[in-house]
């Protein structure tokens, strides 16, 4: 099945960047509760470190794991310096990775959150010919760590800059093979090792008429 989908919103979403001066930023509070584990962790961060002044960033709900779950944290991501020819999609996708790469804090290791979103990841432009709203990553999605890919999928999925809407992330790798269309649902939410692929994306006929 061929999937279609919407071009993001771009405009509409750098045009949410905001000029930050120290404010505080809470995180989504989100009991987790792990059962019969060793240990209980709160997931709970009373709130995030003030903003440094002047610094450009925008509001995101980052995916880490905590519970062996993804809980969706609130920031204030910053934005990357932009550089010559680069797309607006691919600047915020950026700024979501580097985000989801970067360490927890203290106060957000005491409890519970961790990252498998290895250092490293960057985004680029779509290719021609690919779907639209594809984002192409450094590495193949599909090598990535499984709960890595998930904090991706269900970050990219909630930011209106990038996502058109509810539906499937569409990912490619730095080569030539088509992109996959990725799903942030519950399931994969609760057991993000389980990130399910919907398959390849068809790509568009360069030629509708075939000459």
């Amino acid at each position: 099945m061929t999937w279609t989908r919407r071009a993001p919103l771009v405009l509409v979403g750098l045009a949410g960047v905001l000029v930050l001066s120290g404010c505080g930023i809470r995180a989504t509070t989100v009991p987790v509760d792990v059962g019969a584990a060793p240990s209980r962790v709160s997931c709970d961060t009373p709130g995030q470190p003030a903003g440094e002044s002047g610094v450009q960033g925008f509001r995101a709900t980052v995916e880490l794991v905590c519970g062996s779950q993804l809980v969706g944290v609130e920031r204030v991501v910053p934005v990357p310096e932009k550089r010559v020819g680069r797309d607006p999609v691919v600047l915020v996708v950026q700024a979501l990775l580097e985000a989801l790469e970067r360490a927890p804090s203290g106060e957000e290791r005491d409890a519970g959150f961790t990252t498998a979103v290895p250092d490293g990841l960057t985004a680029a432009p779509a290719r021609a010919g690919d779907p639209a709203g594809t984002v192409r990553l450094s590495r193949k999605p599909e090598d990535l760590p499984p709960v890595a890919l998930a904090q991706v999928v269900c970050t990219l999925a909630a930011s209106d800059a990038v996502s058109a809407g509810p539906g499937p992330v569409v990912l490619g790798g730095p080569d030539a093979d088509p992109p996959r269309a990725w799903e942030c649902t519950e399931t994969v939410r609760s057991r993000p090792e389980s990130v399910p692929t919907l398959g390849e994306l068809a790509r568009p006929s360069a030629s509708p008429s075939g000459g």
